[in-house]
């Protein structure tokens, strides 16, 4: 007999940033295990990258262009996704930049920028998908998971990254906070840490031989990450399989914070 423990079939998730890196790796995750996905980013082409990629698993995909630091854009996307698929299961918070230099010279307009995308966008993105999730459960139909995306970063002392790593602090306590207002509905909230992972915003870092060096032999699995290393957590925490696991935060780094 096989277990439907890890089954998301008739459910969908919502996943922003999850066009490329570490969201289209949520995104892969749960439509290989049967969950219909909604994708929003910014870029219209590697959303229809991305699009063509996920549809070979055989679930209902669409695609939003959303900046999430527009808090009205937002809105209207929720609103679009609610419209094709009539339900939200899943909130993947994952959208988010860079960004960074020498903090005594950091121009506020960075600072600002850093802080509109990780910080604003996951309010914006959330409060959406928390309002729909407790009103489905006012209506009897409990339960829902919320994923925000944090970092390593978050955890370690990121020179010259003050704006990213505090706002990826902030998103652990915001998410921790959701795990216990939300409950009584039978939501889950959580944190994903990911560590030094190869996307499109680290290839930068992972092409300077100085950091390479510096970085690589502190991985005691001795790679970089990839985003195929965020489809199983996507999957455990979309499942009902994580339905008493909330106010956690997973460290994806390769064992490097314990080294």
């Amino acid at each position: 007999m096989h277990s439907r423990l890890f089954d998301l079939s008739g459910k969908t998730a919502l996943v922003t940033g999850g066009n490329s890196g570490i969201g289209l790796g949520f995104a892969e995750g749960v439509a290989k295990h049967g969950a219909n996905v909604c994708i929003w980013g910014t870029n219209v082409e590697k959303n229809s990258t991305a699009l063509g990629a996920l549809k070979q698993y055989g679930t209902k995909i669409h695609a939003i262009q959303c900046d999430v630091s527009n808090e009205a854009a937002v809105e209207k996307s929720f609103a679009e996704t609610l419209s094709v698929f009539g339900r939200v299961d899943a909130c993947f918070a994952n959208a988010g930049v860079g960004g960074g230099g020498p903090f005594a010279e950091l121009a506020t307009e960075q600072w600002r920028r850093v802080l509109s995308v990780n910080l604003d966008g996951l309010f914006f993105t959330l409060r959406c998908a928390a309002k729909h999730m407790k009103e489905r459960a006012e209506r009897g139909d409990k339960g829902g998971r919320l994923i925000g995306t944090a970092s390593l970063g978050a955890l370690m002392g990121m020179s010259r990254g003050e704006a990213y790593a505090g706002s990826k602090g902030a998103v652990i306590s915001i998410m921790q906070g959701l795990a216990v207002e939300f409950a009584r509905y039978g939501i889950t909230a959580n944190s994903v840490l990911p560590g030094h992972i190869e996307t499109a915003m680290t290839e930068k870092n992972y092409a300077n031989e100085k950091f390479r060096n510096a970085i690589m032999p502190r991985i005691p699995l001795r790679r970089w990450g990839s985003r195929a290393d965020f489809e199983g957590i996507a999957v455990y925490l979309m499942s009902d399989a994580s339905a008493y696991h909330t106010g956690d935060s997973f460290l994806i780094d390769g064992g490097f914070f314990i080294f």
